[in-house]
């Protein structure tokens, strides 16, 4: 006993805190290794064009800033916009030229 409360009880109450505080620090978003880095949607895309731009916005009008060759693999979100899928680092491409791999949950 501690301060006439008994160790198993103070245990479980420092335990609880520390889940209250790993929950604050991380804005209320747990996460996992497994999900990954494209969110834990397991969208893995493969490019089915020769060169496609990679663009800072969902329209041709944007700004292009980067390219992927063809049969390269990315990892996507499931967000399309005008024909544009953002992509998991934030930058967009066109979606016709995006195939999901094999097992993609896209």
């Amino acid at each position: 006993m501690i301060l006439g409360i008994p160790k198993r009880t103070l245990l479980i109450f420092v335990a609880l805190i520390a889940v209250i505080v790993l929950y604050a620090v991380t804005g209320g978003e747990l996460s996992s290794e497994a999900e990954g880095s494209n969110g834990g949607d397991g969208c893995t895309m493969t490019v089915d064009a020769d060169v496609l731009n990679v663009r800072s916005g969902p329209s041709t009008g944007d700004e292009v800033v980067g390219s992927l060759e063809q049969d390269a693999e990315t990892d996507a979100t499931t967000e399309v916009r005008d024909g544009f899928r953002k992509l998991a680092d934030g930058e967009w491409a066109a979606e016709d030229f995006l195939e999901p791999v094999d097992g993609a949950s896209c």
